[in-house]
């Protein structure tokens, strides 16, 4: 049985001390977890180190935004997935639809940094999805695909997340229905393998969290907006 996987991405939210007050009260709630279940928030660069030595428990995952594709070098401002490793980080989200949007990042991009973090021991959770333009226009399958087989070549399916994200979802308010992103996690599974993890991204709820889970291939969720409060996470993660 494949496990659940929700991930707060915090984006560029959360100075360090804001890292230390959400951890903080975090530990003070009594929780009881979601069965067979991987957790845990992806924070900027400037707060992984804070993140993994404030987490309430070796169980929640850290994450980073991005990760290079190169080892070390001469590459201003990028972080490498030695960085991460040394740091305790686990996890590393790549080709995010903001990553590819303002930083103009490729498939090609997203699979280098993909096959870096896989070879230094860190879990890529790669980020797929379309437009609301391509969406309207019916394309969404086409697209996805297109960037699926490009992000995953020659990767391990066992070992990655990919997140299904429409980008006609992130932070607008609008989310697909929940036969809707099982229909695309559904295709997104025939692209790749049955113990790949599959994702769904787009103004995730705590409200809307248990009937999405319900979906046979929703295998989770990356979360934006609802995952900087520590109730709102705590509802996303904890047991109903």
């Amino acid at each position: 049985m494949r496990k659940k996987i929700i991930i707060g991405n915090w984006k560029m939210n959360k100075t360090p001390s804001e890292v230390k007050k959400f951890f903080d009260e975090f530990k003070n709630k009594k929780i009881e977890f979601r069965s067979n279940m991987i957790y845990g928030i992806a924070a900027p660069s400037c707060d992984l180190y804070y993140a993994v030595n404030e987490r309430p428990n070796d169980n929640f995952v850290i994450s980073s935004q991005d990760i290079s594709k190169h080892l070390s070098g001469a590459y201003t401002g990028e972080i490498s997935a030695l960085m991460l490793k040394e740091m305790g980080v686990n996890y590393a989200i790549v080709g995010h639809s903001e990553r590819r949007t303002y930083h103009k990042e490729t498939d090609s991009d997203i699979n280098a940094k993909a096959k870096t973090a896989l070879e230094n021991g860190i879990v890529p959770i790669i980020c797929v999805g379309e437009t609301l333009q391509e969406y309207e226009s019916g394309i969404s399958k086409q697209v996805v695909e297109k960037q699926v087989k490009e992000c995953v070549k020659d990767l391990d399916l066992s070992k990655i997340v990919i997140a299904y994200e429409p980008v006609w979802a992130i932070g607008t308010g609008k989310t697909a229905t929940n036969d809707y992103a099982q229909e695309m996690c559904k295709f997104i599974r025939s692209l790749t393998s049955n113990e790949t993890l599959i994702q769904y991204g787009g103004s995730v709820t705590p409200e809307s969290i248990d009937e999405l889970l319900n979906q046979p291939d929703v295998d989770g969720a990356l979360v934006g907006g609802a995952s900087l409060k520590v109730d709102s996470f705590i509802s996303l993660i904890e047991k109903k």
